[in-house]
């Protein structure tokens, strides 16, 4: 749920990219952190706890500013969770407090169970957390789109977004779809923001 800050006049938003072990989660934090600071419209520090087996183990921590709600500015907090099984209590932990989530699937063919898995995992530690997951803000995004092996798009709608979740192509490594992913989760939660329909 979003923080309010009434003395910096300040709603605090948080967005976790989740997905299985290296489907691009990190790739897309790091072009938007890269972007910004390229434009000079960020001024934050990007954290990153990497380990043996996976490029980060907690979180990559991004404010982003984006604009006003009855005078409130918003802001914009960007998490990765670690996409391997052995972090599950690390994902359920940065779970707490979501207002609207990126699930970033790895387009190729052999990858696609493990894309279901963790999608499934996403769904069930948001239930267990008490969120309703058809009405929280989620993206779907297909990254990897450049590879000669990624499956086409409407097979892996069918396989892993039957709900019917927003969702967009991505390379996240050139940085195509991934700032279209991120204004369409925003948008989404500033309009539950308005509307009053958070969880």
């Amino acid at each position: 749920m979003s923080f309010v800050n009434y003395n910096k006049k300040e709603i605090h938003c948080k967005i976790v990219y989740y997905g299985p072990s290296l489907s691009g989660k990190t790739t897309n934090m790091q072009w938007i952190y890269k972007s910004l600071q390229e434009q000079g419209k960020d001024q934050s520090e990007l954290f990153s706890l990497p380990t043996d087996t996976e490029r980060t183990l907690f979180f990559d921590f991004l404010p982003l500013n984006i604009g006003e709600i009855n005078g409130f500015k918003v802001r914009f907090h960007l998490y990765t969770v670690p996409g391997q099984v052995v972090y599950e209590a690390s994902r359920r932990l940065i779970l707490k407090g979501i207002d609207g989530a990126i699930f970033v699937a790895d387009s190729q063919k052999e990858r696609l169970d493990e894309n279901k898995r963790s999608f499934e995992g996403l769904k069930s530690n948001l239930t267990r957390q008490g969120y309703n997951y058809k009405t929280l803000p989620i993206m779907m995004q297909y990254n990897k789109r450049d590879l000669p092996n990624a499956m086409p798009v409407p097979e892996l709608k069918l396989a892993l977004n039957q709900e019917g979740f927003p969702d967009f192509e991505a390379q996240a490594a050139s940085g195509v779809g991934v700032f279209e992913t991120l204004k369409a989760v925003s948008k989404e939660i500033i309009a539950s923001l308005k509307s009053g329909k958070m969880n």
